[in-house]
């Protein structure tokens, strides 16, 4: 391997530390721009910036692999993977407002895992900010710190019922294992007799597809959707480099922190290869004298999945065809996004579902006389939208394929998350959650009721195959490999 070429696998911006890629001393402090090296830039600290150490010096997470598979749901009734789509979850306001500087550090090493320190009594109930079929999302406060969080609440009983234990679980395995910086932090998880609880950040900028609807024409100009295109790009990066296939992005799994800077969410779609982190990263090289490009595709390579899943509009054509899919379909979504961040509508939309379904497969991409697009935008939507997805954008090598499209020349990936975003929240004190709608609750939930409004337990036990694609463990409790812990973040008290 030619020195380039080595010192090329070592700079994935958006992916620090990612096992089976990099050691722990292995980072440069060089930036990139598009995925190569780029001559040496001051990169202004954020304030209040933590140290990049890690408490222990190790790498110590212990969490059960699971997998995810689910019938097809339509765009107008999920929240958060579990209902209506106007609202989102997550993120903490644990700087205060104002603040809107990241704060923890990004790298693998820098995730500890606990027993859990908390429970349902630990925090007390502000408002409801989503619902959905099995749960509800609250804004909850932490007793004992005062910090702000966003509670997701599972109903087991709901769960069983509906077959998705098993999403709750693969969730609950990415969410734990993830530290990025546009993927939800998780802080603690734990359960009761009745419900799964997942206290996540509160995002106070709300969902991104509500923050599209306030601007005008419901849309972004070229460049913002540019913006966030690159950050959905970096964090679709480092899912598929530890094995994920996503598999259902659209505005509405897209939260927007206090900075403005997006958050993906919602991960009960999400499929993981058969061995737990997929194959290393390796070097792919087009053409004899080409770029050389780290491929993110090996790392969920030889992976394919039957299940029909995803979001009708944005549903990948072999995905239709019952073809089975790839870690492709992530690059088609992305193609379907950055159409609707411009033209506040998406490219296949029919009068019903089932011609939704005939122009994802046989339409080509019909773009609007305005507003009026460069040829490069053009030709990334329609690459991203290619239906034979052994020749789509991202499909040979992945996100580093995807991020030298000559679109993208404009970023520098390795300051994405220092760079001002096109939309900033409005600032508020968190409690008022003014980017969020307001819901009304149709029946309470008392947090201090570790069963939940005094209801009796729900069993747990089940029978082989009653959930979809869940074997039945041994002992009968169909939660019993949910993981109760609570993560610390380095620079984080």
């Amino acid at each position: 391997m030619g020195a380039s070429a080595t010192r090329f696998i070592r700079r994935v911006a958006s992916a620090p530390n990612v096992k089976h890629l990099f050691s722990p001393g292995s980072r440069s402090t060089a930036t990139t721009r598009n995925g190569l090296l780029a001559p040496a830039e001051a990169i202004p600290l954020v304030p209040g910036g933590p140290s990049s150490s890690s408490e222990h010096g190790d790498d110590s997470l212990e969490t059960l692999s699971s997998g995810s598979s689910r019938s097809q749901s339509t765009r107008h009734d999920r929240y958060q993977g579990h209902g209506t789509p106007r609202t989102r979850v997550a993120n903490p306001a644990a700087d205060g407002p104002g603040k809107v500087g990241f704060r923890r550090t990004y790298s693998s090493h820098s995730i500890k895992v606990r027993s859990v320190e908390v429970g349902p009594s630990s925090f007390l109930k502000v408002k409801m900010l989503g619902k959905g079929d099995v749960g509800r999302v609250y804004l909850v406060r932490e007793k004992k710190t005062e910090k702000l969080f966003a509670m997701k609440v599972l109903s087991k009983k709901e769960m069983i019922e509906r077959k998705k234990i098993k999403r709750a679980l693969t969730e609950q395995e990415i969410l734990a294992t993830s530290n990025h910086p546009f993927i939800v932090t998780l802080y603690h998880s734990f359960q009761s007799e009745q419900y799964l609880y997942f206290c996540m950040e509160y995002c106070m900028g709300g969902e991104f597809f509500r923050a599209l609807q306030t601007r005008p024409g419901k849309c972004l100009p070229e460049d913002g959707s540019r913006f966030y295109a690159a950050e959905v790009v970096a964090a679709l990066e480092y899912l598929h480099l530890n094995g994920f296939i996503y598999r259902d992005l659209k505005p509405e799994n897209i939260l927007l922190h206090q900075s403005g800077h997006i958050m993906l969410s919602d991960f009960d779609l999400a499929k993981q290869s058969g061995h737990p982190g997929g194959r290393p990263a390796t070097i792919h090289q087009s053409e004899p004298n080409g770029i050389p490009m780290i491929d993110t595709m090996s790392c969920t390579g030889d992976f394919r999945t039957n299940s029909f899943v995803g979001t009708e509009e944005y549903i990948a054509p072999e995905v239709i065809a019952a073809q089975g899919h790839t870690a492709a379909v992530d690059w088609w979504t992305l193609g379907i996004l950055i159409y609707e961040m411009i033209f506040a509508t998406t490219p296949f939309k029919g009068k019903e579902r089932n011609d939704t379904f005939a122009n994802i497969r046989m339409l080509p991409v019909h773009f609007r006389d305005t507003p009026k697009i460069s040829s490069a935008c053009k030709d990334i939507v329609i690459r991203l939208l290619d239906k034979d997805e052994r020749t789509r954008l991202g499909s040979r090598s992945g996100a580093s394929e995807v991020k030298h499209h000559k679109w993208f020349a404009k970023i520098n990936w390795g300051l994405l998350r220092n760079t001002r975003p096109p939309i900033v929240p409005t600032v508020s004190n968190g409690m008022d959650a003014v980017n969020f709608r307001h819901l009304k609750e149709s029946r309470s939930l008392h947090l201090e009721d570790h069963c939940g409004a005094g209801v009796p337990p729900v069993p747990t036990s089940g029978t082989p195959g009653y959930d979809d694609g869940l074997d039945s463990p041994p002992d009968g409790d169909l939660f019993g490999a949910f993981n109760s812990v609570t993560i610390h973040y380095d620079g984080e008290s």
